[in-house]
């Protein structure tokens, strides 16, 4: 009679052991809740994360403390959860407004904040939407101030301080290499750039009108359409998504060139497999770079998280269905999502996302 040898046995019996769910392991990914019940509301402050209300998170990012911190959308507020798992409340009163500058950033009113950002002090900015401003919380005593916009919407003030410039709903941040802030202006249809040194704001891309962006064009004096989110390479690159525009661009900041990287243009929810510049995107509102190169998409309207890969410059599904819902843990091409807005890559891979529709925080962590 024949044996099995140990190496198949051995085998065989992992398989077993498995669970029953190819398209979790084909994937490689697990995805699980890292905060909110799925109840849209407030509560659970000074408890665990994941027994807590949460409001629409946005903007989800990893601070200099350890703690995961992010922007709920209509809570008006920004949130933390400590290395523990313990959430609590950062800023804002939970009140739609805007007020509180020069005083605690837990009295202070936002009017739809969306993403959060910090400097290399610790010091963390908003991006308050609705108020066409950009906020800074100092680390050290808590206090608000506006940096940019404030108040009106318009498109003004290149070459003078930002403060007294005018944004239009702006909608995400980061800090280039250069130390720099720049800000997707997307009512503007530009990219803003705030010098952090002379606190003078410029425009850095976009003509201030919506239009297409060829391949290979320079950065200067090309038209964007819907500049949603940013984020920069471990090159030092700028990579952009745009929401009206359903497509993913890469700035050469050496070679002064744009360069397209995925979505032709029309919105659709197909290509994931194949090569990411002939898929189509739904109106994509988060992007995040891994340290591999890999760009990391909240695609919103599809309910997704999909991934351009650097390797084969194909588009990958990972999470979502393609259907609006709140789906288990677990599988993560199993889950349906709602409304994704942000995504954040962390150091060790995982990848965080601000499940907005859902209320809830989710990670997807590599299966082991």
């Amino acid at each position: 009679m024949n044996r099995p040898s140990f190496s198949a046995a051995l085998a065989g019996l992992l398989l077993a052991l498995l669970p029953q769910n190819s398209a979790l392991w084909a994937a490689g990914w697990r995805l699980e809740t890292f905060a909110g019940n799925g109840k849209q509301g407030f509560s659970g402050d000074g408890g665990p994360a994941t027994s807590a209300q949460i409001d629409n998170p946005f903007g989800v990012v990893r601070g200099p403390d350890g703690a995961l911190w992010f922007c709920e959308y209509t809570g008006q507020r920004i949130r933390r959860v400590a290395p523990d798992g313990t959430i609590s409340t950062v800023a804002g009163s939970g009140k739609k407004g805007y007020s509180g500058d020069g005083g605690p950033a837990l009295e202070a009113t936002f009017n739809l904040p969306h993403e959060i950002r910090f400097d290399r002090a610790g010091n963390f900015y908003v991006v308050d939407m609705a108020n066409h401003a950009v906020r800074k919380i100092d680390a050290q005593t808590r206090r608000i101030t506006t940096i940019a916009g404030g108040g009106a919407p318009g498109y003004s003030g290149d070459g003078g301080p930002a403060t007294a410039a005018q944004l239009k709903q702006p909608h995400s941040i980061q800090f280039g290499p250069d130390g720099h802030l720049y800000i997707c202006d997307i009512g503007n249809h530009v990219i803003r750039k705030v010098d952090m040194q002379s606190g003078v704001i410029s425009t850095f891309a976009g003509t201030g009108a919506p239009g297409v962006t060829p391949d290979g064009s320079p950065i200067s004096g090309t038209p964007l359409k819907g500049p949603r989110s940013l984020d920069f390479d471990a090159e030092g690159n700028l990579w952009l998504a745009t929401r009206e525009g359903n497509q993913v661009f890469k700035f050469d900041l050496q070679a002064n060139r744009i360069h397209h990287i995925a979505g032709t243009g029309a919105s659709g929810f197909t290509g994931n497999g194949a090569p990411a510049k002939a898929a189509t995107l739904k109106g994509p509102k988060g992007i995040a770079l891994d340290k591999e190169g890999n760009a990391w998409l909240a695609d919103t309207e599809s309910h997704s998280v999909r991934k351009v890969d650097k390797a084969s410059g194909h588009l990958e599904l990972v999470a979502g269905t393609g259907e609006k819902g709140d789906g288990p843990d677990g599988d993560p091409l199993a889950c349906p999502m709602a409304r994704l807005h942000g995504i954040f890559v962390d150091a060790d891979g995982s990848v965080f996302i601000g499940d907005s529709e859902a209320h809830k925080v989710r990670v997807l962590r590599r299966v082991r």
